[in-house]
């Protein structure tokens, strides 16, 4: 096989491919972690946003600091994006969300809850794992806003410029 026939191999032909097996592999099977309410919490992060995130299973609630998710997400987009992880789990209208949040925007907040159902649903279904890592769910989102440094008018802008 040569180094052109290795570049033009795609996702999907890696996706299909056996994976390579040890005959000393064993399976790891990883315990479900529930509280005595048959509830998995995780915490979700983003930006200046914190998620503290409840899944217990149920009809789809999903309650935001008190409020139904519809109210205290207006924005469909927001709405949208913390419906994700359930969409992608095939696991939609399965389980109840309870969740307070708090710092930073609504995107932040919005992300943060994504965050923290995703790792909640890991913690209740580890098998679902796999799935949500390739969504890209449990990757915290580190970027956050750049600090202002002194002598600049924000983080980089400087002052406007006068020759006299």
């Amino acid at each position: 096989m040569s180094d052109t026939d290795t570049q033009t191999r795609t996702l999907a032909d890696l996706a299909q491919a056996p994976i390579a097996t040890s005959a000393d592999a064993v399976a790891v099977h990883v315990e479900p972690k529930r509280d005595e309410f048959g509830r998995s919490y995780a915490t979700g992060r983003r930006k200046d946003a914190v998620a503290r995130v409840w899944i217990k299973p149920g009809k789809g609630d999903i309650s935001v600091n008190g409020k139904k998710a519809a109210q205290y997400f207006a924005r469909p987009v927001l709405r949208m994006l913390i419906t994700q992880p359930f969409l992608v789990a095939d696991r939609y209208n399965q389980f109840d969300v309870i969740c307070t949040v708090n710092g930073g925007g609504l995107s932040g907040q919005a992300g943060a809850v994504r965050h923290g159902i995703s790792r909640a649903l890991t913690y209740y279904e580890p098998e679902l794992r796999g799935i949500l890592k390739v969504a890209g769910f449990l990757t915290r989102d580190s970027r956050t806003v750049e600090r202002k440094k002194y002598g600049r008018a924000k983080a980089r802008k400087s002052f406007q410029f006068s020759k006299r």
